[in-house]
């Protein structure tokens, strides 16, 4: 049986292109005693992928080589003792249609509790990251604004929500108006603003959050951040989840000094990785399935249907071409 598979073609240089990609068929090998034959059903997509294609994300990854994500694959085969034939897991795997393991890592999933691609979203890392970020290092209190970058998205939409549910004020930055009103009907925050039609970001953050910006949920960098961060009121809390507004950069981007608003509004930045939240992932998981069966949050999904067209997806992360979480179901 052949089975194909996606490899890292050449490194980007800039926005990604489909010739970085090449998808490549190679015999499946077969299984031996305590493994287990996957079929991939789901592949997550992620901006962060960028970086570990470009090197400059450890662990890269490696030219004529498989790249990698958080993956939903069906058990079509077992010869292991703790997998049975039927069942669902997730882990990092290869971008591949089958792949042999030997159960090493794998996480059993239910498709009776949530639709098996919610276990990529908010019910996955970006939920979790959402979560976690916004909690322990935006702590949002009631009466407070929250503004949320790139907040369409798989992380932000999930965060503006979570803040509505602690109290706060919610302001989204996206790209289009079809997002803009998206983040005020279906997730429900209380202003959106469209920063490619917005002339002056930083006038527009101070006319929408008219008492100051308590908490910035950063997933974009670049100069929709230092708008947003003039406008930040003292003892702000700026949790940083990405900025992929500079991951294509070619030339570094200078952006304006914050040292001086750090020290004299007394601000709090911090970034993180979510794995150092692994330890709380079953809390995480227990309170977003809870809000998400009570109505209290919602999601989106962008899912392109066919395995050949993972690169055409990662590229659309970059051109938003995603509402919410972008997957590829193979």
């Amino acid at each position: 049986m052949n089975n194909r598979t996606i490899i890292l073609n050449s490194r980007p240089s800039g926005m990604p292109v489909a010739s970085d990609f090449k998808l490549i068929t190679e015999p499946m090998p077969p299984i031996g005693p305590g493994e287990i034959w996957l079929k991939t059903l789901y592949v997550s997509i992620d901006p962060y992928l960028r970086g570990k294609m470009s090197g400059t994300k450890s662990p890269r990854f490696e030219l004529d080589a498989p790249l990698s994500s958080m993956i939903i694959a069906e058990v079509v085969e077992s010869r292991n003792k703790d997998f049975s034939k039927g069942e669902y897991v997730k882990q990092y795997l290869d971008w591949k249609e089958y792949q042999v393991s030997n159960g090493e890592g794998l996480i059993k999933i239910s498709s009776t509790l949530a639709p098996l691609s919610t276990y990529l979203g908010v019910l996955g890392i970006t939920g979790l990251s959402a979560y976690f970020a916004l909690l322990e290092i935006g702590k949002p209190q009631t009466g407070e604004t929250l503004v949320v970058s790139g907040a369409a998205g798989a992380v932000g939409s999930i965060a503006g929500q979570i803040g509505k549910l602690m109290g706060c004020r919610v302001i989204g930055v996206a790209g289009t108006d079809e997002k803009v009103e998206l983040l005020k009907t279906k997730f429900g925050f209380d202003d959106a603003i469209n920063y490619k039609t917005t002339p002056d970001m930083k006038v527009a953050i101070a006319k929408a959050c008219p008492n100051g910006v308590d908490i910035y949920f950063d997933n974009v960098g670049g100069a929709i951040s230092d708008a947003v961060i003039a406008n930040i009121n003292k003892y702000g809390r700026i949790p940083v989840c990405g900025s992929i507004s500079n991951y294509n950069d070619t030339t570094e981007q200078i952006s304006p000094s914050l040292l001086p608003l750090v020290v004299y509004k007394f601000l709090t930045i911090q970034g993180f990785l979510i794995a150092d939240y692994a330890s709380k992932f079953p809390e995480g998981i227990t309170r977003l399935s809870s809000w998400l069966n009570e109505g209290k949050i919602t999601y989106s999904e962008t899912i392109l249907n066919g395995f050949d067209r993972l690169p055409e997806a990662f590229i659309g992360l970059f051109e938003g071409r995603n509402e919410g979480k972008m997957i590829v179901k193979v």
